[in-house]
């Protein structure tokens, strides 16, 4: 029983804070689905959420591969499965989950900052030269425009609607929470989130696969591939070693400090 683990924010990964991508996990889950004498892929998730796009490439590929190779997927949520990262565990057969596991958060959010205040206290003029009206639309450096923000609302809205779509298709009946909660974005604790029907059952990876499979199921951790000289796949991971002298070392930390805000919703 080959098993995958999915960790870290969704769309974007820096060898401070390691994430997914579709391109960094691709391979992983190619070798896991055909993997010699695997009758299932165990996927351990624990992702608070991110990129919605990246979120339904994976889905989209752990769906394709289960079919081509007519293998099931089980997902085991580890500290939290929110946003993206529940979207990924839709894309299992079945969704086991420890009892403080966290699991839903099925909604948008969009976040920014306003600077335009902080930069007349300055005295600095923001110049701004476009071709297209809307171009420069929700500039953090220009005053908030309220035709602006309702346009950005209707795009959450659109990818909103597919999210429920998509949570509907997998679960179907099986989801029996009030839609007015299911779907406002709030998330719950593994037992709550069972009665809703957002996950099958309590449990971890060890004792279930046992369970299903007999006592002496193996369960290797697919490893992502390593480059020449043995190092991760940018994407997938990386040491600490050389990186203060690297180019953009600074926007890797806003990045890690960025990851760190999202994880922080859910109280991690």
């Amino acid at each position: 029983m080959p098993v995958v683990r999915l960790t870290g924010v969704i769309g974007f990964s820096t060898p401070l804070r390691p994430g997914i991508t579709l391109a960094s996990v691709a391979k992983v889950l190619e070798r896991a689905f055909t993997w010699r004498n695997g009758r299932a892929v165990a996927l351990v998730i624990n992702s608070p959420g991110g990129s919605a796009v990246q979120s339904h490439l994976v889905y989209n590929r752990i769906r394709q591969l289960s079919a081509e190779n007519e293998r099931p997927v089980i997902a085991f949520v580890e500290d939290v499965a929110a946003s993206g990262g529940y979207m990924i565990a839709c894309a299992a057969d079945e969704i086991v989950a420890d009892p403080s596991s966290i699991a839903g958060s099925i909604g948008v959010i969009g976040a920014s900052f306003g600077f335009a205040k902080l930069i007349e206290k300055l005295g600095v003029e923001r110049r701004i030269y476009t071709s297209g009206v809307n171009k420069a639309m929700l500039d953090p450096f220009l005053p908030e425009n309220p035709e602006h923000v309702e346009r950005l609302k209707a795009i959450q809205d659109d990818i909103h609607a597919s999210f429920i779509d998509l949570v509907k298709s997998r679960r179907g009946k099986k989801l029996n929470g009030p839609e007015s909660a299911l779907f406002s974005g709030e998330y719950w604790a593994a037992r709550k989130a069972m009665e809703f029907g957002l996950i099958d059952r309590i449990g971890d990876l060890r004792t279930t696969l046992r369970e299903r499979y007999g006592e002496k199921v193996e369960m290797p951790l697919v490893s992502p591939p390593r480059s020449l000289f043995g190092r991760t796949t940018p994407g997938v991971g990386a040491g600490l070693e050389g990186l203060i002298e690297r180019p953009g070392f600074s926007d890797e930390i806003v990045s890690s400090l960025e990851a760190r805000a999202i994880w922080a919703r859910y109280g991690l």
